[in-house]
């Protein structure tokens, strides 16, 4: 989800709720502590130099439990953000406290920001000899194909 796409949503809304991929909610009293922009700039496993941006709200639980933030304030604090730091219509990702601190890729359902997974993955496939991930195929389908012993098709 993009900033821009982040901003109409929170238009849209009386309340900001965030929801964590096993359904569970973050807990309403949370400040956004963070919005950033990140630059990485790296070199893939094949040799290819690469720059990600992405832009960063950390999430975060406090004692302050009379606190809730409201829709306006957060725009607020993104445009604030955009303003100061140049920040573009990029990517956001979002950090929040689990065993770890985990980041989250965001959507948005249309009444909740939700938190979804990010995986690795490898980015030169090509060039490290990574093979093609091969289709999965039911032996069903394979004996209603026409193919049958002794026919040459096998």
């Amino acid at each position: 989800m993009k900033l821009e796409e982040v901003k109409s949503a929170l238009a849209q809304l009386q309340t900001i709720a965030f929801q964590l991929p096993n359904g569970e909610l973050v807990p309403n009293h949370f400040h956004v502590t963070e919005v950033g922009k990140i630059t990485k700039h790296f070199i893939d496993c094949g040799g290819t130099v690469r720059n990600e941006e992405v832009v960063n709200f950390q999430l975060w639980n406090a004692d302050d439990y009379d606190h809730r933030l409201h829709p306006e304030k957060l725009v607020h604090i993104i445009e604030l953000s955009q303003n100061t730091l140049g920040i573009g219509d990029l990517e956001v990702e979002v950090e929040y406290q689990g065993q770890t601190i985990e980041k989250f890729a965001l959507e948005f359902d249309g009444k909740n920001f939700l938190l979804t997974s990010k995986e690795t993955d490898c980015l030169a496939r090509d060039k490290c000899g990574v093979p093609a991930e091969k289709p999965k195929v039911k032996i069903s389908e394979l004996q209603n194909s026409g193919c049958v012993p002794g026919s040459g098709c096998c």
